[in-house]
């Protein structure tokens, strides 16, 4: 380990911090194996997107490269279908519940009813929603007008909680079923929930959340 510590030391001392526009453009071609239009698009979303933002890669049936910058988090989710009257769903101001486990009871969702107060349109971010609770969250829609749709937390496995931490930490929300936090979606209490000030789902289930402004 000795030897290790010592190369790591080593070089860390003649490592150079990159920060120009051209010095990433450089780092990113390299690591696109030689692209250079590539690199660039990566610069231009760093300069954006800042050291903190993610950059994610996907691939497209285009002939060019194309840039798209997002104020907030997207990916490929739309509502379960039955809890979704319409084909296209757009909250403003919204509460969020994360969960990192299924919901199928009715005692699973209930404290999060309550704690919602102010009967604010709320997302429920689960690895699935079905069962009773499913209809209950129907019912609540068509004949209370309760405002609440259930979503499929996008990703899988360690994937999947890694993208709701991410979640967690733009919303201000607690992430229920986090291993070592002891979290119980009986107990939620309304500091629980996270905020997004807008939450849109069009019709190509490409999922968008813009967060709020507090």
């Amino acid at each position: 380990m000795l030897a290790v510590d010592a190369v790591i030391a080593e070089l860390t001392k003649q490592s150079k911090h990159v920060t120009t526009h051209e010095e990433i453009a450089q780092v990113a071609t390299i690591s696109a194996n030689g692209h250079i239009d590539i690199g660039n698009t990566i610069s231009d979303a760093m300069k954006h997107v800042g050291g903190k933002g993610v950059i994610t890669l996907k691939d497209r049936n285009t002939l060019n490269d194309e840039l798209e910058i997002i104020e907030g988090m997207k990916f490929e989710r739309r509502c379960i279908s039955q809890t979704s009257v319409c084909q296209k769903c757009e909250f403003q101001d919204a509460y969020v519940l994360l969960s990192e486990k299924k919901i199928s009871i009715v005692q699973s969702i209930t404290p999060a009813h309550e704690a919602n107060d102010h009967r604010k349109q709320m997302v429920i971010f689960a690895e699935d929603v079905d069962g009773e609770a499913l209809s209950t969250l129907v019912l609540n829609r068509l004949k209370a007008g309760l405002q609440v749709v259930a979503v499929k937390a996008p990703g899988f496995g360690d994937n999947r909680k890694n993208k709701l931490k991410d979640m967690a930490i733009a919303t201000g929300g607690a992430q229920f079923g986090e291993q070592g936090l002891k979290l119980n979606l009986d107990d939620v209490q309304g500091h629980d929930l996270g905020k997004f000030g807008e939450v849109i789902v069009p019709k190509d289930d490409s999922m968008l959340l813009k967060r709020t402004d507090d």
